[in-house]
């Protein structure tokens, strides 16, 4: 994820939301992509994990709560919970090490990895070429932003194109209102857009009839229809992009053992499990990949 200046006001919110509802390269060179390698074919997760990490029986996993459903913490408490805690749980269990999970700031996270504070990081991160320049990712979630609506749909709105000639809410500076902007380049009848703090605020003018739809990243719309019955969310999604698992470029064989357990959690089904509790099934890889972001 690359999140928006707006998004800090989303992830506040969205956290209001929640309580009150009861809310591609390593060090050496190209890294494979795919669920497997020649060097880790045939052995599993925890054979593949180096002698560092089995001496020291930890996982040290960072992430950066405020982005529900991603990450957060439990209602009323400091216990981080979410997709990326539940799927950082599973993976330290395949690699039988004792998971450490710690919140840290989002723009420290890429840093706390290469100085050698954690050993991965989960927090909806964009596998982005830029941040492949510093790290490595294991790549197991594809998203995008989907349009949201009132319940039912009154519009009968099926697409992008559907919003042409009619007024839509966008969040300022995210990459959703990049998708919108770029659809009506493409309109006969320009859509009439506005533009809102974050979501939640842009759901307000839907709320009040001053606009009938949004584009919203997909976890987050998830959320909001899971809690409120008001709206709804189309399936297709835009612009979408993967998240990655970021680990240290000089650390390619724990690169090597994640993706391998990642692999294994898809394969035995608890992967689509852990996204399927929180609703974000729609975003489920099919094979764990290394540094395959565009």
């Amino acid at each position: 994820m690359n999140r928006p200046r707006s998004l800090r006001c989303l992830a506040a919110l969205a956290v209001v939301v929640l309580a009150a509802t009861a809310c591609g390269r390593s060090g050496q060179g190209d890294a494979p992509s795919g669920s497997s390698s020649q060097a880790t074919a045939g052995r599993t997760a925890a054979e593949l994990v180096p002698a560092q990490y089995r001496q020291k029986g930890v996982l040290r996993v960072a992430t950066a709560v405020g982005y529900p459903p991603m990450e957060m913490y439990e209602s009323g408490t400091t216990r981080l919970t979410g997709v990326d805690p539940g799927l950082a749980k599973a993976i330290a269990q395949r690699l039988k090490l004792k998971l450490e999970l710690s919140n840290a700031a989002f723009d420290g996270l890429i840093p706390g990895l290469e100085s050698g504070r954690f050993d991965l990081v989960m927090s909806s991160m964009t596998d982005s070429a830029e941040r492949r320049r510093a790290v490595d990712f294991v790549d197991y979630f594809r998203t995008g932003g989907v349009i949201m609506t009132k319940k039912g749909n009154p519009q009968g709105i099926t697409s992008l194109a559907d919003l042409c000639g009619k007024s839509v809410v966008l969040a300022k500076g995210s990459s959703n209102l990049h998708i919108g902007e770029e659809q009506n380049a493409k309109c006969q009848e320009r859509m009439r857009i506005s533009q809102s703090e974050d979501a939640p605020t842009g759901l307000l003018q839907l709320d009040s009839g001053r606009a009938v739809a949004t584009i919203v990243d997909y976890p987050v719309a998830k959320m909001f229809t899971k809690k409120n019955s008001a709206y709804e969310v189309l399936p297709k999604q835009y612009g979408t992009a993967p998240w990655g698992i970021a680990v240290a470029k000089s650390q390619g064989g724990l690169r090597d053992a994640v993706q391998k357990a990642l692999q294994e959690l898809i394969d035995d089904g608890g992967y689509r499990k852990i996204l399927d509790t929180w609703g974000v099934g729609g975003s489920a890889v099919s094979e764990a990949t290394v540094n395959d972001g565009r």
